[in-house]
């Protein structure tokens, strides 16, 4: 990922601008889709008809997961990665595929900037993918919404009868990071106005229908998740759902055209779907199952990725997306930089350019940890590492050394600079991979029919290397409530910062022996798991202090600021 030394690199936008693309009907056809078919959006995205999936052309295909590091300031570059691999894939004569997640509103504009990857391994058109893009996050704030809506009218047309309900879990959600939200009272002004309520707001892509959205099958299956979403407890402490409700047929209407994959193509005019968004630290983290499996029908190979480091995303990705859809990757590739081994290894973020041998060394502890995590899970396992300008020959022998101590595959990526040119070495290698040593059936880190406290406790202390789970007097009482309920058999999903194995940000490279601390535990019955909170994540963003959007402009008709 080396700067030229004659002139600046361009900009993300810049080479974004600069890419001539093609008309949205083209990479359809390239792949096999009619022009007829799909459901333009402009010139250059499109929604493709659930028709086109084909479950016997899945099983030939090959899908390959991208994870990473441990997340920090300096950044590793796995979107990135997973659209250069994409390209270097085709680059090497391969017909192959990216599956991305759709970027939220609220990181753009606030502490991230765009997430449509970089360089010349990019997703486009940048802008409209970064912005609203086909407006599947309206449309699952709107549905989210409006059964809080519906669900507030029927507290309020049952008021002073035994129907009411004695609690409400259902919350709103806004696609915007704003901390005055997260705790509100609504209903007030009067009788007219609704009852006096607590309620609250989390980040769109923390909703349950985000969530059961990119895990659905098809429509029919997206109508019974819906169905299933728990939005309180009535006077007997019996679940009240979206069913009681009697409202899932109209809230599937409002998904009905956002369920379709979005198919745009990359900065060489090849293949993309970008699907669903739901956040790794606080959900699954993964695009759809439908764009997944959409990509498998119409291609050789496809590249996803699952958000954060391998013990959020890819732990996730394994243990629930591929558990749940019977999806299996045939190699993992692990991103990561010198930059990011050296935070981890103690250097302060203004010497992370600065050749120390040994503050690498000190920080490769962390990737070692996601090298055997995903070893164990039974993943064939490539380290991608993004080259920087400020990297030493001697740096990289070492990392390169380091790897294959460990016994996987090294390989350099320079599609950031390059496209798929730059990265037909990475391609290459994840090839052979795949012929050669392709992944086993995936070990689950634990059984459904384990207790839930037992499913935790597997994830905390095989995964994370916890020495103990904690849970606090309301996560008790709810364990043994979920299970009475007749959810003891869902997968577990971890809600925990991402900076760190732990659920603490400051113990970075890898801690161990720790205590996880479980404050509360959230039932997702329509998406199919439960949400163990731990520590003090949140799940609505607030600002930085110069949120992105004090960059973001219209110039002449163009935007800047994004990247």
């Amino acid at each position: 990922m080396s700067e030229t030394a004659t002139k600046p690199f361009p900009s993300d936008i810049e080479i974004s601008r600069s890419t001539v693309l093609k008309p949205i009907s083209e990479i359809a056809k390239n792949i096999g889709i009619a022009a007829d078919d799909i459901i333009p959006y402009g010139k250059y995205k499109a929604k493709v008809p659930l028709s086109y999936i084909n479950e016997d052309k899945i099983k030939n295909s090959n899908l390959i997961l991208i994870t990473a590091i441990t997340p920090n300031k300096a950044g590793v570059g796995k979107t990135v990665t997973s659209v250069a691999l994409s390209l270097g894939l085709n680059h090497i004569g391969k017909k192959a595929a990216v599956a991305l997640r759709e970027p939220s509103l609220g990181p753009c504009f606030g502490m991230k900037g765009g997430a449509a990857g970089g360089g010349y391994s990019q997703v486009l058109p940048m802008e409209d993918i970064n912005l609203h893009f086909t407006g599947d996050f309206h449309a699952i704030t709107c549905a989210n919404n409006m059964i809080a809506a519906l669900l507030d009218n029927y507290q309020y047309q049952n008021r002073n009868t035994d129907k009411a309900l004695e609690r409400i879990v259902w919350r709103r959600v806004a696609d915007v990071n704003d901390r005055s939200l997260r705790n509100i009272v609504t209903g007030l002004g009067g009788s007219a106005n609704g009852i006096p309520t607590e309620a609250g707001f989390d980040i769109t892509p923390a909703s349950e229908i985000m969530a059961l959205f990119c895990l659905s099958s098809d429509v029919d299956d997206l109508q019974a998740r819906i169905e299933r979403i728990v939005l309180g407890y009535r006077t007997d402490k019996k679940p009240f759902t979206v069913k009681d409700l009697g409202i899932a047929e109209s809230i599937t209407v409002l998904l009905r055209d956002a369920i379709l994959p979005n198919l745009v193509q990359t900065t060489e005019q090849t293949t993309a779907f970008v699907h669903g968004g739901p956040f790794a630290n606080i959900a699954h983290g993964c695009n759809s199952v439908l764009a997944t499996k959409m990509a498998l029908s119409c291609t050789d190979y496809v590249v996803t990725e699952s958000g954060f480091g391998s013990d959020l995303g890819a732990e996730k990705f394994l243990d629930i997306k591929c558990r749940l859809s019977g999806l299996r990757p045939k190699a993992t590739v692990i991103v990561a930089t010198t930059a990011a081994l050296k935070l981890h290894g103690g250097v302060p973020a203004t010497d992370i350019t600065k050749p120390n041998m040994e503050s690498l060394i000190a920080g490769l502890p962390n990737l070692q940890r996601h090298i055997e995590n995903m070893k164990n899970f039974g993943q064939s396992v490539v380290v991608s590492f993004n080259r920087f300008k400020h990297d030493t020959d001697e740096e990289v022998s070492h990392l390169e050394n380091f790897c294959e101590q460990q016994g996987v595959v090294f390989a350099i990526n320079n599609g950031f600079t390059s496209g798929g040119a730059g990265a037909a070495e990475l391609a290459q290698k994840v090839v052979n991979m795949i012929e050669n040593h392709p992944s086993q059936d995936i070990n689950f880190t634990y059984d459904l029919t384990d207790s839930i406290k037992t499913k935790i406790e597997k994830i905390a202390t095989k995964i994370y290397r916890a020495g103990e789970v904690v849970f606090t007097g309301p996560a008790t009482t709810k364990l043994k409530s979920f299970e009475a309920n007749g959810w003891g058999n869902l997968p577990v999903c971890i809600a925990k910062t991402q900076y760190s194995f732990s659920d603490d940000e400051k113990k970075i490279c890898a801690p161990s022996g720790f205590t996880i601390n479980i404050r509360d535990l959230v039932i997702n019955a329509g998406a199919g798991f439960i949400v163990a909170v731990a520590g003090e994540i949140m799940r609505m963003p607030g600002l930085p202090k110069d949120p992105q959007a004090m960059h973001i402009k219209l110039v002449n008709g163009n935007i800047e600021g994004l990247s």
